[in-house]
């Protein structure tokens, strides 16, 4: 497994922006598809973003228009770009690596949008 380890999270605003980076310990990052899900108190986790090793990318329609995501191979980090955050956008946000059937987590950061 891989240890995955995400920054970024914190109280924004209606409307606000904020980056959340996920910093991957392996040196075969490369080869791993990455993934954002997020999970709002009293729900599941859902994914809402991912990248493929090649750079294919894909969102939840409930946030396609305003994330991005992007990986830099260099420094084993993926991101998640986040435009034009609601309040139904809070939720613990966990990065995932996915690799030959092996899923590895990260702690989780937290994301409140309230004004």
């Amino acid at each position: 497994q891989v240890q995955l380890v995400e920054s970024g999270g914190a109280l924004v605003q209606p409307g606000g922006s904020l980056r959340l980076t996920c910093a991957a310990s392996t040196v075969f990052f490369h080869s791993y598809d990455m993934r954002w899900y997020r999970q709002a108190p009293g729900k599941q986790r859902d994914l809402i973003a991912l990248i493929t090793t090649i750079g294919s990318t894909d969102f939840a329609d409930s946030v396609k228009g305003r994330f991005t995501i992007s990986r830099d191979n260099t420094k084993n980090t993926v991101y998640l770009q986040m435009n034009s955050l609601k309040p139904e956008d809070t939720a613990v946000y966990y990065c995932n690596a996915l690799r030959r059937g092996i899923n590895s987590w990260g702690q989780g950061t937290q994301v409140t949008v309230s004004s």
